[in-house]
């Protein structure tokens, strides 16, 4: 989306399988797993790696940056020194971007924990957020002797793990993951490495963010986007079920489940912007749900189409329904904002930084848009700020005559409370136009009024129900909370309240947590 709003992380793991245990560098795979997981955070990085042949057993690299900055890729003596220093057997990564704490490396993942007795020494990585995080710490901290260093839910999961590896034998992780699974409240994929080799990646029961895994041979690889398992070779790639782990230990791997699954709620948002374009995630690609909701806008569309009209993608996201409304119109589909690839995504960036970044980020082509009659296709508005500044950029530098939106995703009404960083209902651009009785479907009046607002010709989104259909999802399986104010968890629900309590008084105080 132009104006880019925060993102859960990326996680990965790989290692090796049977005899060949014992043997055989992993380490090298994870960077590279990491850059197509790029898109899910730009703040930090890092690895954790298994060696038992070296004092350190488990050794964690990780600094703030990107992916390449923080392993050091554009210098290839510095980046194999990394990775021969961290050499293991078996591996897990992280690519972080910050929906709270501050921006230096003691936020990065994975987080280490040393210990003497080799089962409670461990390292993780998380991708989520707890919904219940508040309660979780209040708890915590209700006993004697507890202290946080951190404003993160990472911690809270550290601590959680840490008292349920505690006693004198190596207790069963199928059964340390169920009692965290009775405890949480939101989305939460895992990936764990302990002292003793023993791997588990492990994906929350209502299956909110995305988590694949492959085996490839002797080697097993996982990562929250299939992308990341397919440009390492690996052809038979499977999606985690919600509420089930995948368990390496003593060179065997093993599922388990260690929550009961009684309905999914996979976020609709990673189709709509934040999983990469090539990546398929339970069952249902992102390219071709993009392209369906392309299709389906363009079979909405009422505006009597002639040579004047040009559809021009806000890149990259939006590229695929682009393409495919302008093939449905039989509208060209020209290039007419160049994006600044070296500015990023600005959703995933700090808060501190994203304004600056967007006034840069987009040049619209006059020389393609003057006197034509725009169709500017968006994935999903959130704030409005940056399409407001796109609009004007279109219609004033690029000297189009007309800027029509098409939004392939439903209109943003309520926050996220799964680790997508709009938390405030006053932050949000949609609300305000929805009405109490909205059910998750815009209605044209609804448009005319948005449009006015945003100094636009026109403006169409799709409805909550479409995008179910461009997904080739039952809507019964999505989260949809953002778009229909309905949440699939307690604490989701408890948010959601009192978020509209204090949007009514103008105290909106409700955070997210990574």
């Amino acid at each position: 989306m132009s104006e880019d709003i925060h993102h859960n992380c990326g996680v990965a793991a790989v290692c090796r399988l049977g005899k060949s245990a014992g043997a055989g560098d992993v380490t090298a795979m994870l960077p590279q797993m990491l850059l197509d997981l790029q898109n899910r955070g730009q703040l930090a990085a890092g690895l954790t790696s298994y060696q038992p042949k070296r004092p350190q057993i488990l050794d964690t690299f990780k600094d703030v940056g990107a992916v390449s900055e923080v392993f050091r890729m554009s210098h290839p003596g510095k980046y194999r020194s990394i990775l021969s220093e961290y050499s293991g057997q078996a591996a897990i990564g992280h690519t972080r971007y910050a929906t709270c704490g501050q921006d230096d490396a003691r936020y990065a993942q994975p987080f280490e924990r040393h210990h003497g007795r080799l089962w409670k020494w461990f390292a993780f990585a998380f991708n989520g957020q707890l919904a219940n995080y508040t309660d979780l710490r209040d708890r915590l901290l209700a006993r004697r002797h507890y202290h946080f260093t951190l404003d993160t839910d990472t911690e809270i999961i550290m601590h959680a793990l840490s008292y349920r590896l505690r006693g004198d034998s190596p207790p069963d992780i199928r059964k340390v993951m169920a009692s965290l699974g009775r405890d949480f409240d939101g989305a939460y994929n895992i990936a764990f490495l302990d002292a003793m080799g023993r791997m588990f990646v492990a994906r929350d029961p209502l299956g909110i963010r995305p988590m694949s895994w492959a085996r490839k041979g002797n080697l097993f690889a996982a990562a929250s986007e299939s992308v990341a398992l397919s440009n390492l070779g690996f052809t038979d790639i499977k999606s985690l079920s919600p509420g089930e782990m995948a368990i390496v230990e003593n060179g065997k791997l093993r599922f388990e489940r260690f929550a009961p699954n009684h309905r999914c709620s996979h976020c609709f948002f990673e189709w709509v912007y934040f999983s990469n374009v090539a990546s398929t995630m339970d069952g249902s690609s992102v390219y071709m749900a993009r392209a369906n909701s392309g299709r389906l806008l363009a079979e909405m569309e009422t505006e009597k189409i002639d040579s004047s009209y040009v559809v021009v993608p806000v890149p990259d996201t939006a590229k695929a329904a682009a393409d495919s409304f302008a093939f449905s119109l039989g509208v060209p589909c020209v290039e007419g904002l160049i994006r600044n690839r070296y500015i990023g995504r600005t959703f995933i960036q700090p808060s501190g930084t994203r304004g600056r970044s967007v006034q840069g980020k987009y040049t619209p082509l006059s020389e393609i848009l003057a006197g034509k009659r725009v169709f500017l296709v968006e994935d999903s508005i959130v704030r409005s700020t940056t399409l407001r500044a796109l609009a004007d950029q279109i219609r004033n530098q690029g000297r189009a005559k007309e800027v029509h939106v098409r939004v392939a995703c439903p209109p943003i009404v309520a926050p996220c409370f799964y680790g997508i960083d709009m938390s405030r209902i006053s932050e949000l651009f949609a609300p305000k136009f929805a009405g109490r009785n909205y059910k998750g479907t815009p209605t044209p009046e609804m448009h005319k009024r948005m449009a006015k607002v945003l100094k636009i010709d026109s403006l169409r989104y799709l409805s909550a129900e479409d995008v179910a259909e461009c997904i080739g999802i039952d809507s019964k399986k999505l989260c949809t909370g953002c778009i229909t104010g309905r949440y699939p968890t307690e604490w989701g629900k408890k948010h959601f309240r009192r978020a509209k309590r204090q949007s009514r008084r103008g105290k909106e105080g409700v955070r997210t947590y990574e």
